[in-house]
């Protein structure tokens, strides 16, 4: 059963509706996934997992707290998101009849805003996304929790990997485990040999895997995201192959180490060109993108020298800088006290890395 936190609740809409002065508006309509469970506390108001936009908004206006959406979801609205016990009033209209747009209008009595394309509303999209970026108590509680599921359900799939698994019954066993504790995926690779190197995005196929295999989820639980990767090798491995992922790694330290609330993103990521040519790489980071923000959305942002967002109290960040064949990735918030690393090895050797005068606990390759 869903459960939620009233005060988290209070806060979320206080937050929300800071927009309707701020912007000079009468309600603010909120349908894109991430808004919609960032609002609500982890409510779901999709049905196909893999869309971006659900299939009931939230609307608030000065005084008033809706959802408003068709006939089909109001019983699940009601029962299972308990949104009513939220505070909001269910507006819904027949599904065969859509009214969605008349009745948004109606509701919000002027000039109101989206998350998204809506006929008659401004875009708000910049203003509201910064609004999730500082994660509350309540979701930071939720998400050190979450990230430590994440690391130890991965490592417990690698655990089961055997030579000659295809790619994607790996991605299976991986799944069912998440959804076993409550967890979807929007991102899942699990990829083989020299396909980890060939590819940076190696969507999982039928290859057999036969010396070592890469693991990378983004899960989701309630709204949130954690992001990680994690690699098995089969016999021993060699000198090359773990320089080659400790510098990766390293890389991945100083960018952690200076993740710190106040300071620019775009210095993250100077931090991260200077490490890659401290290692004697200073050309990988143009092969991929290097992570950024993370928390409802798989990157709120990613970054690079012309980021303009300042890094948040609490804001969580996925770096994930590669060198070809390595990769290193695990979630982390950035807190008044410094970096932490949210999802910490369960299962899989340590490897500790010292940045910056932070001590990183990081998974090592796990020989098998």
């Amino acid at each position: 059963m869903f459960v939620f936190n009233a005060d988290e609740i209070v806060e979320k809409k206080k937050k929300a509706r800071s927009l309707l002065d701020a912007l000079g508006l009468s309600g603010v309509y909120l349908k894109k996934s991430a808004n919609f469970a960032w609002v609500t506390g982890g409510a779901y108001n999709i049905v196909g997992l893999a869309t971006e936009l659900g299939i009931a908004g939230i609307l608030l206006t000065k005084e008033k707290a809706y959802v408003v959406c068709n006939n089909i979801e109001v019983p699940r609205m009601r029962d299972e998101e308990r949104l009513v016990e939220q505070g909001y009033e269910i507006v819904d209209f027949p599904w065969f009849d859509d009214r969605e747009h008349t009745l948004v209008q109606e509701l919000a009595g002027g000039l109101f805003g989206a998350d998204h394309p809506f006929p008659g509303a401004k875009d708000i999209s910049s203003a509201l996304n910064p609004l999730r970026y500082s994660l509350t108590s309540w979701e930071v509680e939720r998400y050190r929790r979450q990230a430590l599921d994440t690391a130890r359900i991965a490592e417990e799939t690698a655990l089961t990997i055997k030579p000659g698994d295809e790619e994607r019954a790996v991605v299976g066993r991986l799944s069912q485990r998440l959804w076993a504790e409550g967890m979807d995926f929007v991102v899942a690779f699990c990829a083989a040999d020299d396909r980890i190197g060939r590819f940076r995005h190696p969507v999982s196929t039928d290859r057999k895997i036969q010396g070592r295999a890469m693991i990378s989820v983004n899960s989701r639980r309630r709204g949130l995201i954690v992001s990680i990767t994690r690699f098995v090798q089969f016999g021993a491995l060699s000198h090359a192959a773990r320089k080659l992922y400790e510098d990766n790694v390293y890389v991945d330290s100083c960018m952690m180490a200076a993740t710190i609330p106040g300071k620019p993103a775009a210095e993250v990521f100077a931090q991260a060109l200077r490490a890659y040519a401290e290692k004697g790489y200073p050309e990988e980071y143009r092969l991929h993108h290097q992570g950024g923000s993370i928390g409802y959305m798989g990157r709120d942002y990613k970054v690079t020298s012309t980021t303009k967002d300042i890094i948040q109290p609490n804001q969580a960040f996925t770096w994930n800088p590669s060198i070809t064949g390595m990769k290193s990735e695990d979630t982390m918030l950035a807190t008044m006290q410094g970096p932490e690393v949210l999802s910490l090895p369960s299962l899989f050797p340590v490897l500790e890395m010292e940045k910056g005068g932070f001590l990183f606990k990081r998974p090592a390759i796990l020989e098998m």
